[in-house]
């Protein structure tokens, strides 16, 4: 996400473009404001009249300063970017102190200097204002792309178990079919294997054989 400087349009376009904005602005805003007020001022019986004869006195003449301030502060502006070939917000807010004070050059060094601090003042508050936004919209945004990457992590399928038992279904291990054995073996006598290939001989168990008659003479 860009900057308020690197966000706007480049130089010169943008002192167009700021002189437009700042007179409708200028305009809408008088225009309501002066609308209101006219309608207060008028007598019974003729306030919407008053209200729109205000609008048509008052509006034009706002919006021309706004284009005037909007104009000038734009000019240092791109003044401010050719000199110091950056985009940063100390642009905007010298730019802000100088149309401040040019403004108010015609009434004494007094008026230059306030108005000068003020328009100063005005854009550093501007300034940081959108600043703070914009990392509060990035932090945000970073915040929804970790819980995201999170939650497909956890959905991926082949993940083991959390518990970490062994998947249904499959093959015991060595170890288990060893204690079967072994178990097998004391509660039971357990088969010999038989061998790959070759006769098998047995062993039968030995019983008692009938007495050898003996033919010696006594």
């Amino acid at each position: 996400m860009g900057t308020p400087e690197t966000s706007r349009e480049p130089c010169p376009d943008r002192i167009l473009d700021d002189v437009g904005g700042a007179f409708g602005m200028g305009a809408v805003g008088g225009g309501a404001w002066h609308f209101f007020k006219g309608i207060y001022n008028s007598p019974s019986g003729t306030r919407l009249a008053g209200g729109a004869q205000a609008v048509r006195m008052n509006s034009p003449r706002v919006g021309g300063s706004f284009a005037v301030w909007g104009g000038l502060f734009s000019t240092f502006d791109c003044t401010m970017v050719y000199l110091r070939q950056k985009e940063d917000p100390w642009n905007s807010i010298i730019s802000g102190a100088a149309t401040g004070g040019f403004l108010s050059m015609r009434q004494g060094m007094g008026a230059t200097a306030r108005s000068a601090l003020m328009g100063g003042v005005l854009l550093s508050l501007i300034e940081g204002a959108g600043i703070m936004l914009n990392k509060f919209t990035e932090h945000q945004q970073n915040a929804a792309f970790e819980e995201a990457a999170a939650a497909q992590m956890a959905g991926i399928p082949g993940m083991p178990p959390p518990t970490g038992l062994p998947p249904m279904g499959a093959p015991e291990a060595e170890g288990s079919s060893g204690a079967a054995s072994w178990l097998g073996g004391l509660f039971g006598k357990k088969e010999p294997e038989a061998p790959s290939g070759g006769s098998e001989t047995k062993v039968l168990e030995s019983f008692d054989a009938p007495p050898v008659p003996s033919f010696e003479f006594k």
